[in-house]
């Protein structure tokens, strides 16, 4: 003999259902860190982010991965690019302990493959007004050089 269907079961199913999809759902639709960002494969990260509010003082920094160069442009100011390895008046590098001083540009770290620029007094930024600003950080690999540059352009506030 059948049994007839409970209609409150069915319902309470069908809504558990119902439940589980959007969960789901939820989850593969949600979107964090790189993805949110839609930063381009030669970036691992940066900050500020796309989006992110800081502080007047806040450095700018880029990471990339190995093999890449970049230079940095705040607002349509192009920024003055040093390496860090021609910090030192030699070329040599510096001795533990020793005082290197550093010049108010973009920094670009060879090592690592950054480019990190924090707003000082002597700098052509030398603190991020109050409001939104425009970064673009044009790169390149080392073996193409920048003809073959890229860029990417992001918008972030300051406090």
């Amino acid at each position: 003999m059948k049994r007839p269907i409970n209609k409150e079961t069915l319902i309470v199913s069908a809504g558990v259902a119902i439940g589980l999809f959007a969960i789901i759902s939820g989850f593969n639709g949600g979107s964090t860190g790189r993805d949110a960002q839609r930063l381009p494969a030669a970036i691992e990260r940066m900050t500020p982010g796309p989006g992110d509010q800081v502080l007047q003082q806040s450095q700018i920094f880029v990471d990339f991965i190995d093999g890449y160069n970049a230079s940095l442009t705040i607002d349509g100011i192009a920024l003055k690019t040093t390496r860090l390895d021609e910090l030192s008046d030699n070329g040599a590098t510096p001795q533990p302990g020793a005082q290197v001083v550093i010049p108010p540009t973009a920094i670009y770290d060879p090592g690592n493959y950054t480019i990190s620029f924090l707003p000082q007094e002597g700098a052509p930024i030398e603190r991020l007004t109050q409001g939104t600003h425009t970064a673009t950080v044009l790169y390149w690999k080392l073996t193409d050089g920048p003809e073959k540059s890229r860029s990417f352009t992001w918008e972030f506030k300051a406090d």
